[in-house]
């Protein structure tokens, strides 16, 4: 019975100063109570670590109310019913949503997970990488907030990671020309090698990252999509052309500052090259976001885009894994296997 479940959960226990620590995290346990008409009982299965998750635990303004000292940790992932009084939800259902950082989450009817339905030989991980937020982000960031033409030069900042690696294929994927910024030679491997990427510059052995465009983009900057900010934003302002267009996506290089960040020093190219610079959160794009499944889709059954989940084992790993986000040891989608897929 659903009450005789313990549910483990990781709830935030202090607001983290620079990087996220175990210590910012409590471990917690309690039985699963049966849901109640209107509700059910989803079993968490793989969670999804993002970068947002380190504003989340903070204080900071944000898009989304932060997560309270003593609130479980808030995470999207994917799960299945194993008990449920709502309607349409059935037994075995599989569904994604914010499911938090726990073992069990009860959900209820006001508010109810999406149901997956995974498609023949595509794995179940997909839909928290290519098939989620993450592949909806890339899509939405080049097509709408900073469209990209063919023909012209996109930057990619954390080009390896999981939203960068897709947007920098649907950027070849509309024949511009790609440059990549990432930070190993390894990433830098995989993004030209196995992703098709004309150029990839790894920034930690660059002195001068600037510099470095410079050479990659002899006729100038069309377009960015920026996941890091702070200095590598200031490298592409460096060399944008007139017209050119900015997503911001992520600002992962501020996130874990105590203090102010200045910057970017070239902001006045934005007004003498007549630049569009936006700022975007996928949920801004919900109700179209069938669309780019179907555009991914396409694109995926080409080979035109690929993707790569770094699967860690284990809830009670989590905090830690958090980290790889920002020491730079992360490659494709991040996630944790909380339980075992079903049929596995």
């Amino acid at each position: 019975m659903a009450g005789e479940r313990i549910n483990h959960q990781w709830r935030l226990a202090s607001r983290p100063t620079g990087r996220l620590g175990q210590a910012d995290f409590m471990w917690h346990e309690e039985p699963m109570p049966a849901p109640n008409q209107g509700q059910a009982i989803v079993r968490v299965i793989h969670l999804s670590l993002d970068p947002t998750q380190r504003i989340w635990a903070s204080d900071m303004p944000q898009y989304m109310p932060p997560v309270e000292i003593g609130e479980v940790m808030r995470g999207g992932g994917i799960g299945i019913v194993e008990e449920s009084r709502i309607a349409g939800l059935a037994l075995g259902d599989l569904v994604s949503g914010l499911v938090g950082w726990q073992e069990y989450v009860l959900v209820d009817e006001s508010a109810p997970p999406s149901r997956i339905t995974p498609a023949p030989g595509v794995p179940l991980t997909a839909y928290l990488g290519l098939f989620s937020h993450i592949g909806a982000t890339a899509y939405f960031g080049l097509e709408d907030v900073a469209p990209a033409r063919a023909g012209e030069t996109v930057v990619v900042t954390a080009a390896a990671g999981a939203v960068g690696s897709i947007a920098g294929q649907i950027a070849r994927a509309k024949n511009c020309r790609v440059i990549g910024v990432a930070g190993s030679d390894e990433k830098c491997r995989w993004i030209t090698d196995e992703l098709g990427l004309d150029v990839a510059i790894n920034y930690r052995a660059e002195p001068d990252l600037t510099a470095a465009l410079g050479r990659a983009c002899p006729n100038g900057i069309d377009v960015v999509f920026e996941n890091v900010g702070g200095a590598q934003l200031d490298a592409s302002l460096a060399h944008i052309n007139l017209g050119g267009r900015i997503a911001i996506c992520g600002l992962i290089s501020t996130y874990e500052a105590q203090a102010p960040v200045p910057g970017p020093y070239r902001f006045s190219n934005v007004l003498m090259k007549r630049v569009r610079l936006r700022g975007f959160i996928v949920s801004d794009f919900v109700e179209r976001f069938p669309e780019a499944m179907q555009a991914l889709g396409e694109w995926y059954g080409a080979g035109k885009v690929k993707y790569r989940v770094n699967v860690v084992d284990g809830l009670e790993n989590a905090p830690s894994a958090l980290n790889k986000l920002f020491d730079g040891t992360n490659k494709g989608k991040l996630i944790v296997r909380v339980s075992d897929e079903p049929n596995s």
